[in-house]
This record gives structure tokens, C-alpha cells and sequence, in this order.
């Protein structure tokens, strides 16, 4: 089974739930089914800043894991973890970020997921 996460929820969605439960299970080889993708909105945005712990771990398992590390292009402006301007001609780039964060909006998801076909979307 292949999933993605999206970490919708403010409070301790990316600190709880991602950095107690399913980061751990991803370190080690035991969360049961393949990760496409992680897509961050509003303040779980900042758990991919350069130099988070958490952000760091997650970092370093999705390059081994090739998971897709995805902000919302305008969270990540208004959060000064992006440069550039959204919309069909903007550049909009991860600022300040792990390594591997890519910055956009829900068309830039769908085409970045698109060759790996998912069985379930969870949002947290």
C-alpha cells in the first residue's frame, strides 16, 4: 500500500504525530506501507526549517526513502521559509529549509505524486 500525508492540523500534528509516531516506525524499516509523499500547511510548515531536529531526521528518511517533502507555497511565504510568488508564473523556492523541500500548491503535488499511484491520502 502506498500513502501520503497531509499535515493540515496546527498544534502537535508535526511534533506529536509525525516526530513521536510515524517518523520513528519510517527509521526503523517498520510502518507498514510506503510513503509517496508529506505535504506541510500553516505552522507545520517550521519542522522543515534547516536545523530542526525533527526536520533534519525527516530530511535524512526521505532521501533514503525518496518521499516527497512538500510546503504550501503560500504557508511557507507568509512563514519566510520561501522566496519567489505563487500562481501559474511563479517561482516560488524553499528559503531556509532541509534539504529536498519543494514549495507549492495542490497542482504541484498531483504532478509531483503522479508516478506512484496511492491507495490512501491521510490527513492529520
Amino acid at each position: 500500500m502506498t500513502v501520503a500525508y497531509v499535515f493540515s492540523t496546527s498544534g502537535h500534528t508535526a511534533d506529536y504525530k509525525l516526530g513521536e509516531m510515524i517518523l520513528p516506525q519510517l527509521e526503523a524499516d517498520r510502518h507498514g506501507v510506503d510513503v509517496a509523499g508529506m505535504f506541510f500547511f500553516d505552522d507545520n510548515t517550521y519542522v522543515l526549517r534547516q536545523g530542526d531536529p525533527l526536520g533534519e531526521r525527516l530530511a535524512a528518511v526521505a532521501q533514503k526513502k525518496e518521499i516527497l517533502l512538500m510546503m504550501c507555497d503560500r504557508c511557507a511565504l507568509s512563514r519566510g521559509l520561501a522566496e519567489g510568488d505563487v500562481g501559474p508564473d511563479g517561482e516560488c523556492q524553499p528559503l531556509g529549509t532541509v534539504d529536498g523541500v519543494r514549495v507549492g500548491c495542490f497542482p504541484d503535488l498531483y504532478a509531483a505524486l503522479s508516478d506512484r499511484p496511492l491507495d490512501q491520502v491521510i490527513t492529520l
